[in-house]
């Protein structure tokens, strides 16, 4: 499973430079001014990850697939979204189809991009898109529990269960918290992910800054980060106009460019590292002379359940799980090494299979 995050903001923040740099396609018409993003715009890009090019160097695998990561470009949010102002009611159709929100913040000065509300203050834009989603999470509540009411009073489980959640959310967000702050028992998981509340998906902003501040950010990135951090959410720094520039190189290219701007890694390799840490995703792989493959789990995926990202039929007819962690398998020399050193397990379906393990699954048919 890949998973989808959803590219946020006000207008002319950055946010289609972003994911034209980040897709590499001119997909997304980036312009000075608001809406230019009518249709949101889809991207896959494959997740950067240096492991599976040393698996596939050790089995002399023929074909390398990395995991695939969907970015969705979304029309720019104004003032009065929630009341279908603008491209509102579309925004919001439009987050509810993604697991999580980039949300990208103008961290950067400049009198020549407009801002719609004629100012740079990131933390400000933040609780404006923040407060749009809660009036539509509130209002979309307040119609739900219209609609139960019947059922409530006709005893109806499932009906009893969604009328207690709401109410909990409701409460939350008429004290000015996001869905995402209340606290969900095992229980009602799968209940509670089912009303789809806008301000229940994990946030992750963005920081747009100017090139000069991509390496250590500057005083509205760092108002953004205090931000976050009081609600226990992640941020990112990044430069859109470094990230276009770099989709433009070749792999050396950008190396050499990453290295002159002070920076360790490209923009879309922090973002998605952000992202897989924001969904408590992790990555195992299978790894054969034919292709070395890296495939996307939560944390805390059963070895039946992994498999099953594969084929429902490998989680049906599971087996076990012959399992070599990633560092018995590169120092070890491959699988044959990792056997005849004991380092290859066979694991059943308690099992629960780790960052970077490499999985080879027996399954009846």
């Amino acid at each position: 499973m890949g998973f989808r995050m959803g590219i946020v903001g006000l207008p002319n923040v950055g946010k289609s430079t972003l994911f034209n740099a980040l897709t590499r396609t001119a997909a997304a018409q980036a312009a000075n001014f608001p809406f230019c993003t009518i249709e949101p715009n889809v991207g896959d890009v494959a997740v950067p990850d240096p492991r599976l090019d040393k698996l596939a160097e050790i089995a002399k695998s023929k074909q390398i697939i990395p995991a695939r990561m969907t970015f969705v470009d979304i029309a720019g949010l104004v003032k009065g979204a929630s009341k279908g102002e603008g491209l509102g009611n579309q925004f919001l159709a439009n987050i509810r189809e993604v697991d999580a929100i980039a949300h990208v913040l103008r961290c950067f000065e400049d009198g020549d991009v407009t801002h719609v509300e004629d100012r740079v203050d990131p933390v400000a834009d933040a609780e404006t898109i923040e407060t749009e989603l809660m009036l539509a999470d509130i209002d979309s509540i307040e119609k739900r529990l219209q609609n139960i009411v019947r059922k409530v009073k006709g005893g109806d489980k499932e009906a009893v269960q969604q009328e207690r959640l709401l109410k909990t959310a409701l409460a939350a967000l008429e004290e000015g918290r996001p869905a995402r702050t209340v606290e969900v028992s095992e229980d009602d998981q799968k209940a509670w992910k089912m009303l789809q509340l806008l301000t229940s998906k994990p946030v992750l902003f963005v920081c747009n800054v100017d090139e000069g501040s991509a390496a250590e950010g500057n005083a509205h990135s760092a108002a953004v980060e205090k931000m976050a951090a009081e609600q226990g959410a992640g941020t990112v720094v990044i430069s859109a106009q470094i990230e276009e520039e770099i989709s433009q190189l070749d792999a050396e290219e950008a190396e050499m460019f990453l290295g002159e701007m002070g920076l360790e890694e490209a923009g879309l390799d922090r973002l998605i590292k952000a992202g897989y840490a924001l969904l408590n995703l992790e990555t195992y792989f299978t790894v054969g002379p034919k292709e070395a493959r890296a495939w996307t789990i939560r944390e805390g995926t059963s070895a039946p359940k992994a498999a099953g990202v594969i084929h429902g039929d490998f989680e049906k007819g599971f087996i076990r799980a012959e399992t070599i962690a990633y560092d018995d398998y590169v120092a070890l020399g491959g699988e044959q090494g990792a056997k005849e050193n004991g380092k290859m397990r066979a694991e059943g379906k308690a099992y629960v299979v780790q960052d970077g393990d490499v999985l080879h699954f027996l399954f009846n048919t």
